[in-house]
């Protein structure tokens, strides 16, 4: 009986009651409107500012009514995942209660009826019911209880509510009246009519399209949609990645402020593209928006004119603006109060730590308290006459620069899960004691005579895989790769397995680990420490001496560890003349194997790229770092990770051979032939060709481009080349056709050797335990379209991991440097921009941007050439690949962004160089 509800409105209770058997009491019963002829986005928005202040704990004791939590989930995931939260809070006493099956409560629509009105009826029946259900319990109880109705939507409050003799106040009037909690206020949404402010200020940016004529544009192809990604290097600048097939416009640049129309980064939007005449290149100036004249228009006029520089007609892409959103993807933004220079002023700007999101207008009273510490903001909306959003403070993080307080923006800012794992979640590890049973036997080989070790980087406890190599009787080799069996220990569909999901991979940063699994799990029961038996799943070869595969099997297996090495250790024992026991033979066999595997690998066209990685030595009692340093990179590493690699490789052949449509795999795109423009036109400057036209060619042409006089230039290049690459990404086969790897080289590839750590492993896992027949499946597991949305989460979990490791390198890099007063280092220049170089200095794998022009200082004479590439600052040319000279400091001028300064010793030129 129950009816799909399609309204855009939310309804929240709170009042004082004592229900039914229970005591509950409660306060005022809530209701969010949709704003009237706008889309979903403006009720979504009205409901994520409540949602801030119901997290509060100072609101207690409220009644969130069924139609809520359908609305909600239908519109909003992650608010609906926070009311969920909310309500599971035993100490919150939030209650759902069943509106839609009570019989008291739940009403038909009625002929001619909207949803909206349905619902506007609904929730007035539902507080009639409670106003008569109190009076019965106010005689036995002698209290004096009142339903009241909270509600933005005047038309329903005055013309409706108060009609029927419901009490009912907007949201505004309901905080401003909780005078012991004045904070409450500032958390308020900055919502207006946006009509009435555009008249009070000169319209800045277009009006947006309605989203009914931007779907129709779409269809009819005037309109493309697309995600919007803002430039980190210039705020005047963005790309729209569009979606679905239009191969030939993949992607489009916006430039200039009117054409990015407030939009904000991810938001998906819809653009029009422009005449061909109007194309633009992608900007190579760097430009930051410095907040200090946000009413001064023309002066961003005069910046975007920077931006009109004639260039090749070869280098032009396709240009468009953005004239409408179609979703918005505001999040709560960390950052710092830039606190107004007007005294006693409540409107201030608040500075995102992201600097692809833009500054946020916010309004509190709190501004004095809150100056210096890490804040948390939320959008409210973006009025056409404001060049900035207007938001509202959600919470304090604490004082900026507090290692603690900066490690909590991060994991926040890259949408890092860190809550300690549930109750629920942990009710299903295994019980203590634990030990291998005869059950767990079944279905599995005992291994555990072989000579089977780990290698791994030094402190490391969650150890996903192992490794043994020994002769066999015919002369040829056995070898294999162990990997702990965590698929044993999460099953599918329970809470920890979902939590896992949720979470996707671990996170490792400097100082902690934010783990995928907890703790019983990562660092004891699967981790495959040595002298204890461990449940592993093992892929077995048969191989000749020239590492040939003449046979390959997977089993479950139980395995003892006979040691748990460090890289430097495997090393040692490699190296040694005097060690001969079995788990060095043991290591020099593998080792011998993994140089033949790889050289294979490279001739069939694997790219072996660079890209420097950094090591902090930390103090035992302070846990700040002492000492930065690139990590050394040993035989025993390529050791293992070739083994890794094959044991990949392996699975993907076997998953998808018995599962074609519902094989998890990864590849890598070849990247887009424009993406080598810069690595190109560098080796050029050094007279060296690069080959791009297969990932064989590029591997050959990197591996000739050499120079006797400059060793490091060939480290340089691969590193480029790096950043030239796509992103590699998980996908479900059976939606995919192109499956090929183009930095490995391989037509096929996943992951299965960290179960621990990543959770599309576990799925890998569960497809070649249903494959040699040592478990069941179930429904998920064949379900394509699940899989792939499962590949589209684990690709976004992989991502924020990635980039919350380098914010976490870079925040202690800049502890490092703090006490360090002025180092002096060699440099190179990798990235040559219209107004700027950006620098690496090898010693500490750092990278700077190397400003030339200074805020209220006369701007040198530049002379930028795009081909060479070369940057002229006052008559000293700088190319890429130039080594120069660079003092070292940490700039703590800006704590919201702090930064290494680096000043250009050799050649010296006037300059600015700091590093983000």
């Amino acid at each position: 009986r129950i009816s799909k509800l399609r309204s855009r409105r939310v309804w929240k209770i709170q009042s004082k009651l004592f229900a039914y058997a229970r005591k509950v009491q409660l306060k005022i019963l809530v209701r969010f409107p949709a704003v009237r002829g706008k889309g979903p986005n403006s009720a979504s928005l009205l409901i994520e500012v409540f949602i801030d202040i119901l997290e509060d704990p100072v609101i207690k004791n409220v009644i969130v009514l069924q139609t809520v939590l359908q609305e909600v989930r239908s519109r909003s995931a992650p608010v609906y995942k926070r009311i969920r939260d909310v309500i599971g809070n035993p100490e919150k006493h939030f209650y759902s209660f069943t509106n839609e099956h009570h019989r008291e409560t739940y009403i038909e629509q009625e002929q001619g009826e909207s949803s909206n009105d349905r619902n506007d009826r609904a929730i007035r029946v539902a507080v009639k019911w409670y106003s008569e259900h109190l009076k019965k319990i106010q005689k036995e109880e002698n209290e004096d209880i009142q339903v009241i109705f909270l509600t933005n939507d005047r038309n329903n409050k005055e013309k409706k509510a108060l009609e029927e003799g419901i009490t009912a106040y907007t949201c505004e009037e309901y905080i401003k009246s909780l005078i012991d909690n004045p904070d409450l206020v500032d958390r308020l949404a900055c919502v207006s009519d946006e009509g009435k402010e555009i008249e009070s200020g000169k319209i800045i940016f277009p009006e947006h399209v309605p989203l009914s004529k931007l779907q129709q544009g779409i269809k009819s192809g005037i309109y493309l949609q697309g995600t919007y990604r803002a430039s980190r290097d210039n705020y005047l600048e963005a790309t729209v990645w569009v979606h679905g097939d239009a191969e030939e416009n993949k992607e489009i640049i916006i430039q200039g402020l009117k054409h990015l129309n407030r939009a904000v980064h991810e938001d998906i939007v819809a653009v029009e593209l422009l005449a061909k005449d109007e194309w633009v290149a992608p900007s190579s100036v760097v430009l930051q928006d410095d907040g200090q004249n946000e009413d001064d228009i023309e002066m961003e006029e005069k910046k975007e004119n920077i931006l009109k520089i004639s260039v090749n007609k070869n280098m032009l892409r396709p240009t468009g603006k953005v004239v409408g959103i179609i979703k918005r993807n505001w999040r709560p933004f960390c950052g710092m109060l830039s606190k107004s220079q007007i005294k006693e002023a409540r409107r201030h700007l608040f500075t995102p730590a992201d600097r692809r999101i833009p500054r946020i207008r916010i309004e509190t009273r709190q501004a004095d308290k809150l100056e210096g510490q890490r804040i948390i903001v939320a959008i409210d909306g973006w009025p056409r006459n404001s060049r900035y959003p207007n938001g509202h403070f959600v919470k304090n993080l604490g004082s900026a620069g507090d290692k603690e307080t900066e490690t909590e923006v991060l994991l926040l800012e890259h949408d890092v899960p860190h809550q300690p794992f549930s109750q629920n979640v942990l009710s299903f590890l295994p019980k203590m004691p634990w030990s291998i049973t005869e059950k767990d036997m079944k279905y599995r080989e005992d291994l555990r005579h072989l000579y089977v070790c780990s290698v791994d980087p030094p402190g490391c406890t969650d150890i996903d895989d192992a490794l043994h190599c020994r002769e066999i009787g015919n002369g040829n080799l056995e070898v294999g790769v162990h990997i702990a069996d965590v698929s044993h220990f999460i099953r599918p569909g329970n809470a920890l397995d979902e939590e896992s999901a949720k979470r996707g991979t671990t996170v490792y940063l400097c100082e902690k680990r934010i783990d995928m699994v907890p703790e019983l799990l990562s660092s004891n029961l699967c981790s495959l420490r040595s002298n204890v038996d461990r449940l592993a799943f093992s892929c077995i070869w048969e191989m000749n001496q020239k590492a040939e595969i003449l046979n390959t099997r997977f089993t479950k297996s139980i395995i003892n560890s006979k040691a748990s090495l460090t890289y430097a250790e495997a090393q040692m024992r490699i190296d040694s003349a005097t060690m001969n026991d079995d788990i060095t033979v043991s290591l020099r066999g593998l080792n011998k194997l993994a140089k033949i595997l790889k050289k294979k690998r490279i001739d069939n066209g694997a790219l072996t790229l660079s890209s420097p990685e950094v090591r902090f030595h930390m103090d035992s009692e302070t846990h700040d770092p002492i000492d930065l340093q690139t990590k050394e990179l040993k035989e025993t590493n390529s050791m293992v990770e070739e083994f890794m690699l094959l044991a990949n490789v392996s699975v993907a052949q076997k998953i998808y051979d018995e599962f074609p449509e519902f094989a998890l795999l990864r590849k890598h795109p070849a990247p887009p032939p424009s993406n080598y423009d810069i690595l190109v036109k560098a080796a050029k400057s050094k007279n060296l060709e690069i080959k791009t036209d297969s990932a064989k060619a590029l591997a050959e042409s990197l591996d000739k481009a050499e120079s006797p006089d400059f060793p490091y230039l060939n480290t340089l290049l691969r590193i480029l080349t790096t950043r030239c690459m796509m992103q590699a990404v998980y996908f479900c086969s059976g939606m995919d056709s192109d499956f090929h790897h183009y930095g490995l080289a391989s037509p096929i590839y996943t992951h299965f050797t960290s179960p621990i750590r990543r959770y599309a492993d576990i799925i890998v896992h569960r497809l070649l335990a249903v494959a040699i027949g040592a478990d069941s499946t179930y429904p998920e597991l064949t379900d394509k379209h699940k899989l792939a949305d499962l590949s589209k989460n684990l690709n976004y979990r992989h991502k924020m991991a990635q980039y919350a490791q380098r914010a976490s390198v870079a925040f202690h890099t800049q502890l490092f440097f703090k006490t360090k007063g002025v180092v002096n280092e060699d440099a190179y220049i990798l990235f040559v921009r219209r107004n700027a170089v950006v620098v690496l200095i090898p010693k500490y794998g750092l990278e700077g941007t190397v400003f030339f022009e200074e805020k209220d200082k006369p701007t040198p004479k530049l002379d930028y050439n795009s081909e060479v590439p070369s940057l002229t600052v006052e008559g000293t040319t700088l190319c890429v690949f130039d080594k120069v000279k660079v003092n070292i400091t940490l700039d703590a001028s800006n704590i919201q962004h702090q930064k290494i300064r680096m000043e250009l010793v050799e050649p010296k030129v006037r300059h600015m160089i700091c590093v983000f």
